[in-house]
């Protein structure tokens, strides 16, 4: 199963996803698609921001499973990540708008293509345990973009959110399984000599 490590190779996943086939066209640099928060962006183009981890349902990830004969480990938990798409132009101001929505209109084309991250992009523990990671553009209200950019003075930059589903963190608790080892059996037998 996937290690601590699932989150971050999740994102890198997503990230050598976007850059493979956004550029040399709309970015002509691999290395202007990064993880980072949309207000330190610094150089880069189109950020993707974690912002959001959530863990799908507890009921599937509760309990115990057999790991070898005397051993049990808790179930993984299964999480859901958003992640901020944020385009960031370093066009003139008249032709910045433009470039901006090229670049989230391409992005969101190549996430659409691509449900389920291929293979060759997993890393680490995710590609150890053949994950499948789905991902899908969430329709995410304008007040709720609005909160996410709240938060700071900067001005608010066209986005839009990625959620991933699939992404499981192994548990280290482990437990004996305690195994038979002795069976006793008792047996009454019937009283003779009763009323006939």
């Amino acid at each position: 199963m996937a290690d601590y490590t699932a989150l971050v190779e999740a994102g890198n996943a997503l990230v050598e996803l976007l850059r493979d086939n956004l550029t040399p066209e709309p970015l002509g640099n691999r290395e202007l698609i990064a993880l980072c928060s949309p207000h330190e962006s610094e150089n880069n183009q189109l950020t993707l921001y974690l912002y959001h981890i959530e863990e799908e349902s507890q009921n599937q990830t509760s309990g115990y499973y057999a790991v070898s004969r005397d051993v049990e480990r808790r179930r993984p938990a299964q999480f859901t990540l958003r992640y901020l798409v944020t385009a960031h132009s370093k066009a003139p101001a008249q032709l910045k708008e433009a470039d901006q929505h090229r670049m989230v209109g391409a992005a969101i084309q190549v996430l659409r293509d691509h449900p389920v991250i291929p293979a060759k992009y997993l890393e680490g523990s995710l590609a150890q345990e053949g994950a499948q990671l789905h991902v899908s553009v969430e329709k995410t209200p304008l007040e709720q973009m609005l909160k996410i950019w709240n938060n700071t003075s900067k001005e608010y930059k066209l986005s839009f959110v990625v959620m991933i589903t699939g992404v499981t963190i192994d548990s280290r608790t482990e437990r004996p399984i305690a195994r038979v080892t002795d069976v006793a059996i008792h047996t009454r037998q019937k009283e003779e000599g009763g009323a006939r």
